[in-house]
């Protein structure tokens, strides 16, 4: 088992990454905590493969939402609270989000506003959620955009059992690696090159392969939080890629798309605003092709409207006064923020439109 410390303001948490750990979450935690209570956030399809391992011998309460992106809403929120106050917990109880990002955002939320905060414990199982169960953003959308309802809440600890993510489907071990990629193309060249030379599919990477690469990838958006817990500076480079796949997941209907997909278009589409922008080469080329290799979409959807997209694209989290701000990179391992203009943008777009056809 490998053990990060993840530093912020407000104190360090440790994320534990290994094979098999999932039953041992309590002896973990008790290692650093003690609680009057837990009660486990799941899915439908993670409760099926995993909740009776986490469950144990225990009678612990928990609650199971719908599987997909549907679950980050107001109604599922809503229902999620009324669970933890028929359950009554107090303030020293702890959350256990056992899932992927949807669960993780949506249970980290409850914990950040109940009684005005209580713990909660991230037990990821899908490649997805090690983006997002580190760093403390937790929220649900609205139909007008994705996350743009949420808070900073740091877990108390992250136990990644690389056992779960043998369970997934061949989609959903894509929409992670194009997390892990962004980690690479912000932070590591050298990084991205052991990905690229791999040449094959991120679910038949070995244990110890996948053990390597989380643990790369968390230590990237690790020291990013360490210096810019709140996304006032820096933690917006991990942004790369989220300002147009953010757009068409709300454009598209969410669930229509998977975080990855859609993240892997803006990437691509950022790569080449990059290249046009500061006038170099960032490999575009290749990582298309590689991207494409992976199964991976590389294009706007044709079904969308760019001038909608454009719109979509000034009222997310990152634009400033409805002007259009874009994480690009000045060389790999180099990100930036940059203003751009409707007209370039919109240019952009539709090439990307076309290269779909």
């Amino acid at each position: 088992m490998d053990t990060i410390r993840i530093e912020t303001s407000g104190g360090s948490y440790p994320v534990h990454i290994g094979k098999g750990i999932r039953t041992k979450w309590r002896e973990l935690i008790d290692d650093y905590a003690s609680y009057s209570s837990f009660f486990i956030i799941t899915d439908e399809a993670v409760e099926a493969h995993y909740l009776s391992s986490i469950l144990g011998e225990e009678k612990l309460s928990y609650f199971i939402v719908p599987s997909g992106e549907e679950s980050k809403s107001f109604e599922q929120y809503h229902q999620c609270m009324t669970a933890l106050l028929e359950a009554e917990l107090d303030r020293k109880s702890c959350i256990i989000s056992l899932g992927g990002g949807v669960v993780g955002d949506l249970a980290g939320f409850a914990a950040a506003t109940y009684m005005r905060g209580i713990d909660f414990i991230q037990i990821p199982t899908t490649l997805l959620a090690h983006d997002s169960s580190v760093g403390g953003k937790t929220g649900i959308n609205h139909e007008l955009g994705k996350n743009l309802i949420g808070a900073f809440h740091q877990p108390a600890a992250v136990i990644y059992d690389i056992e779960c993510l043998r369970t997934l489907p061949d989609r959903e071990w894509r929409s992670g690696f194009s997390e892990v990629i962004k980690h690479a193309l912000i932070h590591d060249e050298t990084f991205l090159n052991w990905l690229v030379d791999r040449r094959k599919a991120v679910q038949n990477y070995s244990d110890e392969e996948l053990q390597f690469m989380l643990k790369k990838g968390i230590n990237v958006k690790g020291a990013i939080v360490k210096e810019d817990e709140r996304e006032t500076g820096v933690r917006a480079y991990l942004n790369f890629g989220h300002t147009l796949g953010h757009a068409i997941e709300a454009e598209l209907g969410y669930g229509k798309v998977t975080h990855g997909e859609a993240v892997a278009i803006g990437m691509i589409f950022a790569l080449r605003m990059s290249e046009e922008y500061f006038q170099t080469k960032l490999r575009m080329d290749e990582l298309r092709i590689w991207f494409e290799s992976l199964g991976l979409p590389v294009a706007v959807p044709r079904e969308l409207d760019i001038m909608k997209l454009l719109q979509r694209m000034k009222v997310d989290k990152k634009a400033e006064n409805k002007s259009l701000k874009f994480i690009l990179l000045k060389e790999i391992g180099t990100p930036t923020k940059v203003s751009i203009d409707d007209e370039a943008a919109l240019k952009l777009l539709k090439k990307s439109v076309e290269r779909s056809v």
